[in-house]
C-alpha cells in the first residue's frame, strides 16, 4: 500500500474516538504518549553499545535488584525513566505502576492527574539486549476508581488490582528489524510500523488474527522435570509428531522474549507456555499478572485466539498483589483449549509391567 494511503497512529486513534461522541479526547493523547515513549526508547535500543546513556551512564544505572529478584540492566532504568517522564505531565494518568519500582508511581503534584492507570513493564526480554534478539515494552490501560479521579488523591496499589476483563487497552512495542506498535483500544488488533523518516508510527497491519490451530509451540524445555502432568501430556504428544496421538509435526521455538514471542504467535499463529510448576513452589507462575499476563491477554483475545492459566480464563483472574505471578498459557485457540482441557481431565496412570500389559479381563 503507497504510504499517502496509510494511516498514522493519530488517525487511527481518532477513527475510533469517533464511534464515541462524548470522548474527551484525554484516551487517545495517552496512548500518543506512550507512543512517543516507545519511539525513545527504541531509539535508545538502536544504538546498543554505541549509545550514550546506555554506556556512559552504565557506572551510575542499573545493577540493583527490582521488586522480583533480578537485576536490573542500565536499559531497564532508563526505559523506566522515559515512560513515567513521558507520561506523568498531560493530564491523563492518576498514577502508573512498573515491573521496575516497588510501589505505584505518584505523579508530582505540579502535574494534573487524570482517570487513566498505566501499568508497565518498560523492557522486556532486556537480558536479551547483549546478545541482540528482539525485545520490547509492554503496557497497559485501566481506569481510575472514581474516588480518586475526584478528588485527586495519591493511587494506592489496591487501585490497580483490577481483574484483566477491565483492560481498556492493552499493546506493546517491538523492538527489532523494526520497531512496531500492536494495539488494542477493544475493537481488535492492529498494527503499526515505525517509519524512520516521518518519526511516525504508520498503519501496517490493520486486521491482525491468531489462526485458531498451529503446529508450533514455544515453552522452556529446560524446566521440563518441573513441568505438571497436564503440560507434560501436552509436550510430549506435540513432540511424537506424525507418530504420536496428534498424528502431525510440530516445530518447537524459544526465544525468552515474551514480547517477541506473542508478536510471532500474533503474526502466524502458535502456543506460549509458561505454566506453572514445581520449581519454586513458593511462585504459582513466572509472569506478572497485571504487566505481561494480562495486555498479552487482551491483544490476544482481541485478535480472535485464547488465553489461560491452565485452569483458569487469564482475564477473570482477581489481582491480590501489584507484581502478582501467574503461570500463563496463549495462542491459537484450539491448542489452548485443548491444555485447558487436559488439567481438568483424571491424570493419566502410567503402568509399567515386565509381565502384563495395560489392558485387563475385567472393566473398571
Amino acid at each position: 500500500m503507497p504510504l499517502s494511503h496509510r494511516s498514522t497512529l493519530t488517525q487511527y486513534l481518532i477513527e475510533q474516538r469517533r464511534r464515541f461522541p462524548g470522548a474527551s479526547g484525554d484516551f487517545n493523547a495517552l496512548i500518543l504518549d506512550v507512543a512517543l515513549a516507545c519511539k525513545a526508547i527504541a531509539r535508545t535500543v538502536a544504538f546498543g553499545e554505541l549509545g550514550s546513556a546506555a554506556s556512559q551512564q552504565g557506572g551510575d544505572l542499573g545493577g540493583n535488584l527490582n521488586v522480583q529478584g533480578e537485576t536490573q540492566k542500565p536499559l531497564d532504568v532508563i526505559s523506566n525513566h522515559v515512560f513515567t517522564r513521558m507520561n506523568e505531565w498531560g493530564g491523563y494518568c492518576a498514577g502508573m505502576a512498573s515491573e521496575e519500582m516497588n510501589a505505584p508511581y505518584q505523579l508530582p503534584v505540579r502535574h494534573p492527574r487524570g482517570k487513566y492507570l498505566l501499568v508497565f513493564d518498560p523492557l522486556d526480554g532486556s537480558s536479551n539486549i547483549d546478545v541482540n534478539v528482539s525485545v520490547g515494552s509492554i503496557f497497559s490501560v485501566l481506569r481510575a476508581p472514581r474516588d480518586a479521579v475526584e478528588s485527586g488523591r495519591d493511587v494506592t496499589e489496591a487501585d490497580f488490582l483490577q481483574p484483566g476483563m477491565q483492560q481498556v487497552a492493552a499493546g506493546y512495542a517491538l523492538y527489532g528489524p523494526t520497531t512496531m506498535l500492536v494495539l488494542s483500544v477493544g475493537s481488535g488488533v492492529v498494527g503499526f510500523t515505525l517509519d524512520p523518516n516521518l518519526g511516525e508510527f504508520m498503519l501496517t497491519h490493520p486486521h491482525i488474527q491468531v489462526p485458531a490451530d498451529t503446529q508450533e509451540f514455544a515453552i522452556n524445555a529446560s524446566n521440563s522435570r518441573f513441568w505438571e502432568a497436564p503440560v507434560k501430556r501436552y509436550v510430549d504428544e506435540c513432540l511424537a509428531g506424525k507418530t504420536g496421538a496428534r498424528c502431525k509435526d510440530f516445530n518447537m521455538r524459544w526465544i525468552a522474549s515474551m514480547v517477541a514471542e506473542a508478536h510471532r504467535i500474533l503474526m502466524r499463529g502458535g502456543v506460549f507456555m509458561y505454566p506453572r510448576d514445581t520449581k519454586d513452589p513458593s511462585k504459582p507462575g513466572r509472569l506478572r499478572l497485571l504487566y505481561e499476563a494480562n495486555p498479552i491477554t487482551f491483544l490476544m483475545e482481541q485478535a480472535g485466539g485464547r488465553a489461560s492459566t491452565g485452569r483458569e480464563p487469564m482475564l477473570g483472574v482477581q489481582p491480590t498483589s501489584l507484581h502478582q505471578r501467574v503461570g500463563l498459557v496463549f495462542g491459537s485457540k484450539n491448542e489452548v483449549e485443548r491444555i485447558e482441557r487436559y488439567h481438568t481431565e483424571p491424570a493419566k496412570v502410567e503402568f509399567e509391567s515386565p509381565l502384563f500389559a495395560t489392558r485387563s479381563l475385567f472393566r473398571g
